[in-house]
């Protein structure tokens, strides 16, 4: 069973470097997904994210590039590279890059 995926076992890596950032876009990469929790890095490009949303457990973003704009519960967190904000589950919140940027998503959820 693999729990970790899309990413070398073993091996000294750069996180950030293994989803590709591109103009207007807003890429994701699963590295693992169970009936407990859910992570998964993302490169949003400036002005680009994800419209108002809620998750079903607890979300914690990293922010390891970039600036990028976190609103929760209409409250809008500017957050900077090395920087985390955790969301609430059930909470509304939207995604926005600042400049580009580039996140991991941990969302723990109730099993």
């Amino acid at each position: 069973m693999e729990l970790i995926k899309n990413v070398e076992k073993e091996t000294v890596f750069n996180l950030a470097a293994a989803v590709p950032a591109e103009a207007g876009k807003v890429n994701s990469l699963t590295l693992s997904q169970m009936p407990g929790a859910k992570v998964t890095l993302f490169a949003i490009d400036a002005d680009e994210g994800m419209s108002s949303h809620a998750a079903g457990g607890d979300a914690m973003v990293n922010v390891l590039e970039g600036t990028g704009e976190i609103t929760i519960n209409g409250v809008a967190h500017e957050v900077h590279a090395g920087e985390t904000v955790v969301i609430p589950a059930g909470a509304p919140h939207a995604v926005r890059g600042v400049t580009a940027f580039k996140m991991l998503l941990v969302v723990i959820l109730p099993v």
